[in-house]
């Protein structure tokens, strides 16, 4: 299965952060729309990322939920079809939630940048250092604390689970 080490924190400002990584960067910025639906899943997290009408990829991971980088074990699999897609899965499990973010997608090196700017949470930085390459693992943890420590993200801006779990914490929170 394949696997990153991956890290997620919340940052001020994407405006802020860009001009810590644009300049290191290899590739980007690709600018990208995400509509992501998850469903009920016993063994890990199942979503469906719809990226058009017709693009769409589902996506099964299994990862802890802790701050700091984490191993991240996923498959995925495309479909042109992603609204039926979504609607046979939402019959069959029901649906978790939603979060629609918008992604700006950066390459340095082998570790892919993510900017996100996520409906309802405010923006948040997100790095995926693939294994399996040039990296090993402590090799991979290395690299994603030493871009942090570039981009001048700081250990307390960590967050641990999916956006999901912020959203729902945060409409807990509101509720109360």
């Amino acid at each position: 299965m394949p696997t990153n080490i991956e890290i997620k924190a919340r940052v001020e400002s994407l405006e802020t952060l860009l001009p810590f990584v644009a300049p290191l960067a290899d590739s980007g910025p690709e600018c990208v729309a995400q509509d992501d639906t998850f469903f009920p899943c016993p063994n890990g997290r199942l979503k469906l990322r719809v990226l058009d009408v017709t693009r769409g990829v589902l996506i099964f991971y299994r990862r802890e939920d802790e701050a700091g980088p984490k191993p991240s074990f996923y498959v995925h699999s495309e479909t042109t079809d992603p609204d039926g897609l979504r609607s046979v899965l939402a019959d069959a499990y029901g649906e978790l939630g939603r979060v629609r973010k918008s992604r700006t997608v950066f390459r340095i090196g082998e570790t892919r940048i993510h900017l996100d700017r996520v409906d309802g949470l405010g923006d948040f930085l997100e790095l995926e250092v693939p294994l399996g390459g040039t990296l090993g693992p402590d090799a991979a943890v290395s690299e994603a604390r030493r871009l942090l420590a570039a981009f001048g993200v700081q250990e307390g801006a960590l967050v641990t689970g999916a956006y999901l779990d912020l959203l729902n914490a945060a409409s807990r929170t509101d509720a109360i």
